[in-house]
């Protein structure tokens, strides 16, 4: 039987309430970037297919498959502590810090490799646009680990009471953005543009 506490009730919203509008204030800054991106691509297509041609699609659909395994890590922590299930949460929580972290090194020899080949912010629209919007999205990832940190430490303790399954769920709507924003850029940065 569910305890009361931890049963998610019908109509509910995940976290608290000011995790929503800080979601919010992100996606709607995002979404500006990504019409910033639209406009400069339809302003020299040319050049943007050039630099997509550029990008290491590997690269990106490793980093992809890494945020996807974290949210789904992060989405069964969640359904395992509404279970009291302590030990699958720690651990579940544990794997997506370290898909955290896969991501930020690879994207370490992604940036290398680019940086290799004389491709910086300074080189084109293109790279200007690629490496600031991935290096704040990489600020997203730093952030989120250190969530998904705290998160893991908080549920050592087990006892998810709903006031503790709404904090465990503020974090989680975080991580979900990060991955969200992810995927978006994936597909702007490495897949629109191919020929």
């Amino acid at each position: 039987m569910t305890d009361r506490a931890t049963r998610k009730p019908d109509g509910h919203m995940p976290g608290e309430e000011g995790i929503w509008l800080f979601i919010a204030g992100d996606l709607l800054m995002f979404s500006l970037l990504f019409v910033i991106f639209l406009v400069y691509r339809a302003g020299d297509l040319a050049l943007f297919q050039a630099g997509h041609a550029q990008l290491n699609q590997t690269w990106g659909l490793v980093n992809t498959m890494l945020m996807l395994s974290s949210s789904w890590l992060v989405a069964t922590a969640i359904q395992a502590a509404r279970r009291q299930m302590t030990q699958v949460v720690v651990a579940c929580f544990g794997l997506a810090l370290l898909c955290g972290a896969g991501f930020i090194v690879v994207k370490v020899f992604e940036y290398s490799e680019k940086i290799a080949a004389d491709l910086t912010l300074t080189t084109n629209d293109f790279f200007m646009l690629y490496f600031s919007y991935t290096g704040i999205h990489l600020i997203h990832v730093l952030i989120g680990m250190g969530v998904l940190t705290t998160l893991m430490l908080y549920s050592r303790s087990g006892a998810f009471t709903a006031a503790k399954m709404q904090h465990l769920e503020s974090g989680a709507s975080f991580w979900h953005l990060v991955d969200l924003l992810w995927i978006v850029l994936f597909a702007l940065l490495y897949l629109v543009g191919g020929r």
